[in-house]
């Protein structure tokens, strides 16, 4: 299936590029997320026509993306748990909660922008956390897991 990409796709290619990708990937990811049109003659004369509204828009999305990079740059976030003696969680923080904690101190971030590739954190400590806020635009978050005092 070839298809002409309306932004950039992360090992793809970039915005205007004309790939070939498998029927099922063009089908049931790229086109209905809008990140791609189908490469016929009209939509490749369409695509030239609004190439520069396209371009503006994925250089706004990546220097909002930049600017929210650099405020998380130093930002340590603090989550208080319920633990064990040995310092092990009674269950685990997710990206739910890591989102959720940015957002109310003051750092918009979704659930899908966090990385968690070994899993839900289990244990209280440092973890270095990826956040992921554009295809560009990848900052390490250091989110701090506390535990909760026993009362």
């Amino acid at each position: 299936m070839d298809v002409i990409l309306l932004q950039k796709v992360a090992n793809l290619g970039g915005i205007g590029e004309r790939v070939k990708v498998k029927s099922g990937y063009g089908r049931n990811y790229l086109l209905p997320s809008g990140r791609a049109t189908l490469a016929t003659a009209a939509n490749v004369a369409r695509f030239e026509a609004r190439r520069a509204e396209l371009e503006k828009i994925a250089s706004e999305e990546l220097s909002g993306a930049q600017q929210r990079a650099e405020s998380l740059r130093d930002f340590r976030l603090t989550i208080t748990a319920k633990a064990g003696t040995e310092g092990k969680l009674f269950g685990s923080v997710g990206t739910t909660d890591i989102a959720e904690g940015a957002t109310a101190a003051g750092h918009k971030l979704s659930r899908s922008e966090v990385r968690l590739p070994n899993g839900p954190l289990r244990s209280v400590g440092e973890h270095p956390v990826t956040v992921h806020l554009h295809t560009d635009v990848e900052v390490t978050l250091t989110v701090i897991i506390v535990a909760e005092e026993q009362g």
